[in-house]
């Protein structure tokens, strides 16, 4: 089956740094376009950022641009969005994501929380 797992999320204060994670399995992981998304309290889930499968091109909503960096390890079935210099507007719940066989997978979410 395939299974996707966050971890790495917390609380955080603003202009600081975390690093999610998120293990796949249960699919040819190297083969598959990843993604981080996150919803915030009443609101839409959002795509935060896609990674080829090889890793060599990734794209990432103008919001985060500059300050989050999303990459895999296909030797680890990991891929991981590194997130810096976060404000108290990246507060959300984030999932780790993929299109397998036609449908699309979501991991369980890990909360970040950024406050003072």
């Amino acid at each position: 089956q395939v299974q996707l797992v966050e971890s790495g999320g917390g609380l955080v204060q603003p202009g600081g740094s975390l690093r999610l994670s998120c293990a796949a399995s249960g699919f040819t992981f190297s083969s598959y376009v990843m993604n981080w998304y996150r919803q915030a309290p009443a609101k839409e889930r959002d795509l935060v950022a896609t990674i080829a499968s090889t890793g060599g091109n990734t794209n990432y909503a103008e919001s985060v641009k500059g300050r989050f960096t999303i990459s895999r390890d296909n030797a680890k079935n990991t891929v991981y969005l590194q997130m810096n210099s976060l404000k108290p507007e990246d507060t959300a719940v984030y999932y780790c994501s993929a299109v397998v066989w036609g449908r699309r997978y979501w991991g369980q979410g890990t909360q970040v929380t950024v406050s003072s």
